[in-house]
């Protein structure tokens, strides 16, 4: 048990160093990733008005699937999860969707990872307690969480709805300072969590649950820059990359009554994603289908989690339209000032959204019936999962049924 931080999976005498690469990862995954993105932060619990908050302030000891090193191989670990407070929710996790930046992060592309690291950020959990002062839940009910868990509630960003943004630092769902309980964050690749109310979307009666994780990040990642950039019925929006996020992408640029065109570099996904509703689907080496989309695209939405040549997709945007990027996080190069200047386009970044839009977006899935295509997995399949997405094997998003185990 450290001492200085409480947390028993902690060696005191590298706490401070622990702490230290806690700063740098949170810099790391909090300014250039986000939500997103295995952009750390933890979730955290709960208590209940029917149950009471518990006489013991001892962590319950949770079991857990991590990894004690980066590329590490995934295994069975206890990790400590807070008893709730007042504004607190603790629930059964239910499913955890695997997101390409929980690969990132345990690869190590972003940083030195929080070590031993629990990933996980597309949550779905049915509540076990609730803090007296939590009010939207109830014991028995279903909550999703995703890219964060806290943030500070006062700054300018965090007032106006953008807690991902928070100019104190937002705490990620996984691999960033607990703030709270010392220590780092733990994800959803797990049994328990406990999470502030704040940080916890309410599920809409009907909804599949084992599909609905990946709304908690591909989702809103996907739908906050349709928001923003202000995606109306009749537009036409390109996606970038059909993946777990472009394909939700592309459901919810559908859904919205916009002229969908996905963009993809695998052939065998063309017929699943034509099934979607998209007006066309273009492969990136046909120079043709490219062409007949020239100056066309009033929005354009890049999934791909890699470094890309986003330069090949300017001359497709309208004058004044804007290309925003969602997935790859390391430097953009290729793009040409001229080019831009000449059409007065824009390259934009965006990260995951705030609290009260992830519920918007969950909201208008339940409303508009979009749910992700999933393939379940079991906590032991993490591995082969990894392996499968790093090579395009899914259509289009894993989810773990942490029941299963």
């Amino acid at each position: 048990m450290c001492k200085q931080c409480g947390n028993s999976l902690h060696i005191e005498e590298r706490h401070d160093e622990e702490v230290n690469q806690g700063r740098r990862h949170l810099v790391i995954t909090g300014s250039a990733l986000g939500a997103y993105a295995a952009a750390g932060g933890s979730l955290l619990g709960a208590s209940s008005a029917a149950s009471a908050a518990p006489e013991s302030t001892a962590p319950v000891r949770v079991k857990a699937y991590g990894v004690n090193k980066a590329k590490g191989s995934f295994s069975q670990m206890t990790i400590p999860r807070r008893q709730p407070g007042p504004d607190d929710i603790m629930m059964d996790i239910l499913y955890a969707g695997v997101c390409h930046s929980d690969i990132h992060t345990v690869d190590g592309d972003w940083g030195k990872p929080a070590l031993p690291l629990v990933p996980g950020h597309e949550i779905v959990g049915r509540v076990t307690a609730v803090g007296k002062n939590v009010t939207r839940f109830k014991v028995g009910d279903v909550g999703g969480v995703g890219c964060m868990v806290d943030s500070c509630g006062e700054c300018e960003n965090c007032l106006n709805d953008r807690e991902q943004n928070c100019l104190n630092g937002t705490t990620f769902t996984y691999g960033s300072p607990d703030k709270i309980s010392g220590g780092y964050t733990y994800g959803g690749y797990s049994h328990k969590l406990t999470v502030k109310e704040h940080f916890v979307v309410n599920i809409p009666d009907g909804m599949d649950l084992s599909r609905v994780a990946p709304i908690m990040c591909a989702g809103i990642t996907t739908f906050s820059p349709m928001q923003h950039w202000q995606l109306k019925e009749g537009q036409k929006v390109g996606v970038i990359g059909i993946g777990g996020l472009g394909h939700m992408a592309v459901k919810l640029g559908v859904a919205r009554g916009a002229d969908v065109v996905a963009f993809t570099t695998s052939p065998g996904k063309v017929a699943d994603i034509k099934a979607m509703g998209v007006k066309d689907v273009v492969l990136w080496d046909d120079k043709e289908a490219m062409k007949r989309h020239m100056a066309s695209l009033d929005l354009m939405i890049a999934t791909v989690p890699e470094p890309f040549n986003i330069s090949q997709f300017m001359p497709l945007l309208k004058l004044d339209a804007t290309l925003v990027n969602v997935g790859q996080l390391g430097t953009i190069d290729g793009l040409s000032g001229m080019m831009m200047a000449f059409g007065r386009q824009s390259v934009a970044g965006s990260m995951i959204g705030g609290m009260k839009e992830t519920q918007e977006v969950v909201n208008f899935c339940a409303e508009h019936n979009i749910l992700p295509d999933v393939e379940m997995i079991r906590p032991d399949q993490i591995d082969q999962a990894y392996e499968r997405v790093k090579g395009k094997d899914i259509k289009f998003r894993f989810v773990i049924d942490m029941q299963n185990a």
